[in-house]
Formats: structure tokens, sequence, C-alpha cells
């Protein structure tokens, strides 16, 4: 058994796990998120995507013990204080889900994507970068549609800060 000591959405938190458990069930299983799916275990999905030290990762491609010592964002962590991040608010108004089962994934996904590439994301580039996440339901206009929409946003957001 392994010790895995993470700061998942801004807390200190432990547990214990053998040296093989996925990163993914650690965080369902052990730490009670369950915000993060799994979907097919062989990172074929990104059900399961969160983010590590700042940046997006399929949490079934990881052990647990490799992300020791790390910071973690998961799904349940993104908004503050009750509100939705504008990634969220955007696929609630363009109606970016169906089913739901992606949409965690999905997300984190498109908030990494935003803040790598800023104003200068395109249609093309989000249909790329969301090739490692399936959807079953929407076929993926309407996911595009709101990912855009939130880097507009945002980066207007970023813009007025400066």
């Amino acid at each position: 058994m392994a010790k895995v000591t993470l700061t998942v959405n801004g807390r200190k938190m432990s547990g214990d796990c053998e040296d093989r458990t996925l990163l993914v069930h650690f965080i369902r299983e052990k730490l009670g998120l369950t915000g993060t799916h799994v979907g097919c275990d062989t990172s074929q999905c990104g059900a399961c995507v969160v983010h590590l030290d700042g940046k997006s990762v399929k949490s079934c491609s990881i052990l647990a013990v490799q992300a020791s010592g790390s910071t973690l964002t998961t799904i349940e962590g993104l908004a503050g204080q009750g509100d939705m991040h504008p990634v969220q608010a955007a696929f609630k108004t363009h109606h970016g889900l169906q089913c739901g089962f992606c949409t965690p994934g999905m997300v984190m996904a498109a908030v990494d994507m935003i803040n790598r590439h800023g104003g200068a994301l395109d249609e093309e580039t989000v249909r790329s970068e969301l090739d490692g996440n399936i959807c079953r339901c929407t076929g993926y206009h309407n996911i595009v549609k709101a990912i855009l929409a939130a880097n507009a946003e945002m980066s207007a957001s970023r813009q007025a800060a400066e």
C-alpha cells in the first residue's frame, strides 16, 4: 500500500492505495469525487480528464502514486462558490451535452484548450483537440459551439482585465 497526498481542488487530501491504482479510481473511490468518470480504462474516451499540475490529463492513464505531491483539479473544483465556470455555462447555453457522461471530461479538456490557445482558438483546432474525447450522443457540433463561445467570453474578460 502506498500513501498518496495531493492538493485537490485547493485542499490537501491523502489516502492509501495499492501501487497499481489508477488516478481515476483513487479520485472516485478514495476521495469520493465522482464527477470524474470512468469510461474505457484504456485512455480512448476522455471521460476521466482532470488537470494535473495545470495540464489536462486522462486520469485512467496515470497511477495515483505517480501523481502524489501534485496539484489536481477535478470538475468539482473548476467553478468557485456555486457559480458555473464559463465553459460549464457555455455547455448549458449551447446544449453541448445530452446524457452528460462525457461532459466533465469535455469541459476539463476545453478549459485546458482555451488556456493554451486563448483568443487564437478556432473551430478546426477545437475539433482536432477533441479527438481524444468521445461523445456518443451529440455529434460534437454543439460542444464545439460551446467551447468557441466560452473562449470568446473568457478572452473578452482577459482583455478587459488588462
